[in-house]
């Protein structure tokens, strides 16, 4: 063999650098040219008869290809990058005249990295994992508002409350967003809310005009909430029912008050304060 460390103990100079792929292991035994015509080796074992300068990749991965670390087998799956680390080393800091003192005293360069998170690509992974058939279904620490009050029918009342709604919510500090289209229908409100959506949606249409009931949906169906005409199932949710309707309103069960202290809403507060 006239390639590599062989040929240069066979007094070759300057011989060509021999590189096998990583997957080939010590021990292994192999076929290889003689350097005679029509004459082959075989049963030529790595480690043994012949030695390398260096390992590359040079076999194309294949799914169900076996690991050269040993781990197991190999498979493609489809991914979304959404961070990434750079080892920027010395090359910044020596530019810069950059040092620290080290354990001794002495004044060294400093290694330098850095990270950084695609804030737009963590938002489609949200959007991919968090979804159904209706459209988006956004985590409540995530979603781009609290609450989504809708305003249904054509009555003023209605849109009169779901705009008082609107403010006693934006007052305790929690963002909306409020349909108020006049000229477009109930269920077209409601896809569109499917499609966008936020963790809770607050209807105030028919019943409101007719006995001040104002009613909670729960988009992803994970959380606690009370839907009108619905039987109560807990008695938070008993007491709920009647402090949705206007005749019964206080201070302190008022409708925007018990949206504020919905189970959804706490660790979104949490995380709005938190940064």
């Amino acid at each position: 063999m006239v390639l590599g460390p062989q040929a240069e103990a066979a007094g070759v100079k300057n011989p060509v650098r021999y590189l096998i792929d990583a997957h080939v292991v010590k021990g292994s035994a192999w076929f290889t040219g003689a350097d005679e015509n029509e004459v082959d080796y075989y049963n030529l074992v790595y480690g043994r008869d012949f030695k390398v300068d260096g390992v590359v990749e040079a076999v194309e991965v294949r799914h169900g290809d076996m690991s050269p670390d040993g781990s197991g087998p190999l498979s493609f799956e489809r991914g979304v990058e959404i961070g990434q680390v750079f080892q920027l080393g010395l090359k910044y800091s020596k530019a810069l005249d950059l040092k620290v003192l080290d354990q001794n005293g002495k004044a060294v360069p400093v290694w330098m990295g850095c990270y950084g998170i695609g804030v737009s690509r963590v938002l489609a992974c949200i959007a991919e994992t968090h979804h159904d058939e209706a459209g988006l279904a956004w985590p409540s620490v995530i979603a781009p508002a609290a609450v989504h009050v809708v305003a249904t029918g054509k009555d003023a009342v209605a849109f009169e409350g779901a705009e008082k709604l609107v403010a006693e919510l934006e007052a305790k500090g929690l963002e909306v967003i409020y349909d108020d289209r006049k000229k477009v229908s109930p269920g077209v409100k409601f896809k569109d809310a499917e499609l966008i959506g936020v963790p809770l949606v607050a209807v105030v249409g028919r019943d409101y005009v007719n006995d001040g009931t104002i009613e909670l949906r729960d988009r992803n169906g994970e959380n606690n909430t009370f839907e009108a005409g619905a039987a109560p199932r807990r008695g938070r949710h008993r007491r709920a029912r009647r402090a949705l309707r206007r005749p019964q309103l206080s201070p302190t069960y008022s409708a925007s008050a018990l949206i504020a202290s919905s189970a959804i809403l706490p660790s979104r507060r949490m995380a709005l304060c938190c940064g």
